[in-house]
């Protein structure tokens, strides 16, 4: 067997993700639910990763989430060193601000964005819970993956049933 390809049968594997391969939070981002009033609504997969997507995915975080601090945006060396404390003060906000009781509603950060999936009564009440959510301190903004009810195709990669 010759140099070459011998390197290429030892690349194969990291190169091609194996079918099934398992999907993992890779870099701990903070995700979790926070209501969970309407039972059948769709769960969302989460910031789950295959080891390729993952080696993809790390050069790009590493380039946006210094250059909030290189653009005077941040105070801390990377925006995703904000998430671990935005996130449970996000929940904090919805829980206690009685509105969305009657929701089931996610959250994920990453990089002082804040991400909400689930299902909500109204369309009205999706957008209060968005707003409500950019008033929490170093919050840049808001995706709303929020549902109204919880028939249809959520707009967020649903979790894979459990076997």
């Amino acid at each position: 067997m010759n140099k070459a390809f011998a390197i290429l049968v030892l690349s194969l594997p990291l190169s091609f993700p194996a079918a099934g391969e398992e999907r993992q939070n890779f870099f701990d981002d903070p995700f979790v639910q926070v209501t969970g009033a309407m039972a059948s609504c769709p769960v969302p997969e989460g910031p789950l990763l295959t080891q390729a997507e993952f080696r993809e995915a790390a050069h790009v975080r590493a380039q946006h989430g210094t250059s909030c601090y290189y653009s005077g945006r941040c105070r801390l060396a990377n925006s995703y060193l904000y998430d671990k404390e935005i996130v449970p003060r996000v929940k904090q906000y919805i829980l206690r601000d009685g509105r969305f009781d009657n929701t089931s509603v996610w959250v994920l950060g990453q990089r002082r964005l804040v991400t909400l999936m689930g299902c909500v009564q109204t369309r009205e009440q999706a957008e209060a819970l968005e707003k409500s959510v950019m008033l929490v301190d170093d919050v840049m903004n808001v995706v709303n993956q929020l549902m109204v009810g919880t028939q249809g195709t959520p707009p967020y990669k649903p979790a894979a049933p459990s076997h």
